[in-house]
């Protein structure tokens, strides 16, 4: 079940691209507030150490003060820059505590996977499933044991048994963790022959050509001779 931490924004006019990086050299992120009904948005800043201690909460739901109003919203995505990985925007989504939301929730995986002790590979394709459910009940992450995954095994989205308040949406079909086969070693040194009879029969090639020149030079020579 998730908690709620009061979140501390304020509101902004919108401006233009210049106002935005000295905003961000201040120590201060724009983002946007958008209502569950998607009819209305209003600009903000948010302090980066306001931010920061946010991230580090126990929850996903957020209580802020804005445009005059308390209300209840949720992360709905973050930007982030390219290279330095500094945050540079933020769009809260404003939420109904008694109406069901659709969020992305982290992977946790536990527990060593018998395919990987036997030297296995560990392959996970997702990080995060997509859930629905009431605001209070999201989870801060799902945990997956694969302590039972043997080589060749995968796991789906569909294999995974969850509490009945929390509904998946990712496809069942979905694979998120699977346990492959290394490279055989007889493959890496087979393809390695093979290369090296190829090497082998290209040299032989050349010198057979050589041999070939040089018998007909000197049988040349020794018509010269007779004539």
């Amino acid at each position: 079940m998730s908690n709620e931490f009061n979140l501390n924004v304020n509101k902004r006019e919108l401006v233009n691209k210049g106002a935005r990086k000295r905003a961000l050299k201040e120590g201060k992120i724009p983002g946007i507030y958008y209502s569950h009904d998607s009819k209305e948005s209003l600009p903000f800043y948010i302090e980066k150490k306001e931010l920061a201690n946010a991230q580090k909460a126990d929850t996903q739901i957020f209580n802020i003060s804005v445009g005059g109003k308390d209300r209840n919203v949720l992360f709905k995505s973050i930007q982030y820059h390219p290279v330095t990985d500094e945050i540079l925007h933020v769009d809260l989504y404003g939420i109904k505590m008694d109406q069901v939301v659709s969020v992305s929730v982290m992977i946790n995986i536990q527990g060593t996977s018998k395919g990987v002790v036997e030297g296995g590979i560990l392959v996970q394709n997702l990080n995060e499933l997509e859930l629905e459910c009431l605001p209070m009940d999201i989870p801060q992450s799902i945990d997956i044991d694969i302590s039972h995954l043997e080589m060749g095994d995968s796991l789906r989205s569909g294999d995974v048994k969850l509490d009945e308040k929390l509904t998946i949406t990712t496809p069942e079909d979905q694979i998120i963790i699977s346990v492959t086969q290394p490279m055989q070693e007889e493959e890496a040194v087979s393809t390695s022959d093979e290369e090296s009879a190829d090497g082998d029969t290209e040299e032989s090639s050349g010198d057979t050509s050589e041999s070939s020149e040089s018998d007909t030079s000197s049988d040349s020579g020794d018509n010269n001779a007779d004539g």
